[in-house]
């Protein structure tokens, strides 16, 4: 049950929302559903509105974890930004597309932010 991939990507998130939050971020949303895709984290970074797309990884045998966040991914992604910016009201906003790497060590989790993964044009 432990190499069960669903609870590795909840123990990924979970992570990876309490790394981002010792970085100050403020988390607006989790796992926010729109119809082009799921989006991690909605969160707020500064004067940036953040969607964050969280990849846990076991092993490095399938790439890393951001490789995983295709094109195709991409723009569903950022369509679902521009609906939940639309719902909010807040389409004027400084807006970022970070990726979280989240590594499942035997000591714990090794974490890695890449801020400005991919632009919305």
């Amino acid at each position: 049950m432990h190499d069960d991939p669903k609870i590795l990507g909840h123990q990924g998130e979970a992570a990876a929302i309490s790394f981002l939050q010792t970085l100050n971020f403020t988390i607006l949303e989790t796992n926010y559903q729109t119809k082009p895709a799921e989006i991690d984290i909605i969160a707020k970074d500064n004067d940036h509105i953040c969607f964050i797309e969280v990849k846990t990884r076991r092993s490095l045998k399938k790439g890393l974890p951001r490789e995983s966040v295709t094109y195709s991914k991409q723009k569903k992604i950022i369509l679902g930004a521009c609906f939940y910016l639309k719902k909010t009201k807040q389409t004027n906003s400084r807006i970022r597309f970070d990726v979280v790497e989240v590594y499942k060590t035997k000591a714990g989790f090794e974490i890695n932010l890449i801020k400005n993964a991919f632009q919305a044009c």
